[in-house]
């Protein structure tokens, strides 16, 4: 996927989910965050930042002209070093499409599988998945999460909790058991990414539905992706770690809350 219009600046400060100050060409501009997250180890005061312009924003009733999709994360060392990160919340489920259309998904399938009638946000008793295909003739379905936090070459998801995130996984275990193909795919929105692992730190709960999901039937997948400052693409397969849920106790449950 990629981003038509996209200039850097410096960012200040966010005072609320949905919005972010950032210095641009010397001029502190109100733009718009494509991402509730939190971010908080990413949007720091002073790192550099990538926003997409939008030239028709007061054409289309907008309040804001930019909108911030990635941000330069400094990764230290000796030599020190940069990670381009993006941010976008809507970026994961276009790029997921756009794999899946290409070939992507044929690959981690068995061999000779037909997959056919690709189709985004299809509805299945209480959820709206993001992406559905008909596999060997068999409706299947797959959710599509992106990830945004890193620490060391491992990455996590959620950064804050998301019980729609964890309604979403009971949904595909319970597709996996009435027999349809189900599929979580974990879009890491970075590359040079070693593990994913479930942030039980943030949501034991979602790591906890995740292990489940698993032993449901449901396949998990995870991709690391080519991230420039005007597009995204998903690429390398990136293990799947679940030790943590698998060997999180209740009694640790005090020292998080």
């Amino acid at each position: 996927m990629h981003y038509s219009s996209v200039v850097s600046g410096i960012f200040l400060r966010r005072p609320n989910r949905f919005i972010a100050h950032v210095l641009i060409n010397g001029q502190e501009t109100v733009c718009h965050v494509k991402n509730t997250g939190r971010c908080r180890e990413l949007l720091l005061p002073g790192v550099t930042v990538i926003l997409s312009f939008c030239p028709e924003a007061a054409a289309k009733g907008r309040k804001t002209a930019y909108d911030l999709i990635a941000v330069y994360k400094e990764t230290g060392g000796k030599k020190g070093g940069r990670l381009l990160i993006n941010l976008d919340s809507q970026a994961p489920n276009e790029a997921a499409f756009e794999w899946a259309a290409k070939g992507g998904l044929s690959s981690v399938l068995p061999q000779g599988s037909r997959l056919s009638n690709l189709r985004r946000e299809v509805v299945f008793e209480h959820s709206r998945f993001d992406l559905s295909f008909l596999l060997d003739g068999v409706q299947s379905f797959m959710e599509v999460k992106g990830v945004t936090l890193e620490n060391g070459g491992v990455a996590a998801f959620p950064d804050a909790p998301t019980q729609r995130g964890v309604k979403h996984l009971e949904e595909l275990a319970d597709a996996a058991r009435r027999g349809f193909p189900a599929f979580l795919l974990l879009v890491i929105q970075m590359t040079d990414i070693v593990t994913f692992q479930p942030n039980m730190e943030t949501h034991p709960d979602f790591g906890r539905a995740m292990v489940k999901a698993r032993q449901a039937g449901v396949q998990i997948l995870a991709r690391d992706c080519q991230v420039t400052e005007d597009s995204m693409t998903i690429q390398n397969p990136v293990a799947v770690d679940l030790s943590p849920a698998e060997n999180f106790l209740p009694s640790q449950l005090s020292r998080l809350t």
